[in-house]
């Protein structure tokens, strides 16, 4: 298992989803997951620690494990089949380890809220994840953008600013 972060929530701009982004511990490597809108907003109100006048869903749910004593320990993500992502929230209840299957969205809300570590399985990782490719890339987008504005250097150039009216002269 991989321990990750919550790097980011993105908004599609194709639909109403959110997209979660984690990004591997001590990495450049990247799983991005699609979620709801309502589960972005209870990470997003999570992270920011914003106080909400009444329990939403996943405060509910962590609310229920500490009256009946369990502990949350992680959240896992452990598979990725037919495009669609599985996970599990471990928690600790007596003593006994038990894992509670859920969708990543929820269990990413709760483990926010719980503040437990998120772990996911190096297969899932290897074939989903993603490293932002290397700055050569970048070098020769500049390069090319430096020869585009060239043309528009040119044009500036040419322009004859002594022939241009000031609001000012209005009364000629």
């Amino acid at each position: 298992m991989v321990e990750v972060v919550i790097d980011s929530i993105r908004v599609s701009l194709m639909s109403p989803q959110r997209i979660i982004i984690l990004r591997e511990m001590d990495s450049e490597r990247f799983l991005p997951i699609w979620i709801g809108p309502f589960e972005a907003d209870a990470i997003t109100l999570s992270l920011q620690e914003l106080e909400v006048t009444r329990p939403l869903t996943h405060d509910l749910l962590r609310n229920v494990l500490q009256v009946l004593g369990a502990e949350v320990l992680r959240v896992n993500i452990t598979e990725l089949r037919d495009d669609v992502f599985y996970a599990r929230i471990v928690i600790n209840l007596d003593g006994q380890e038990l894992e509670i299957d859920s969708r990543p969205s929820d269990a990413l809300a709760l483990a926010v809220r719980t503040h437990v570590p998120i772990f996911v399985s190096e297969t899932v990782m290897d074939e989903a994840a993603s490293v932002p490719e290397t700055d050569v890339e970048t070098e020769e987008v500049a390069e090319d953008s430096d020869e585009r504005l060239e043309v528009f250097k040119d044009f500036v150039e040419t322009l004859d600013l002594d022939d241009l009216e000031s609001p000012d002269n209005d009364n000629n």
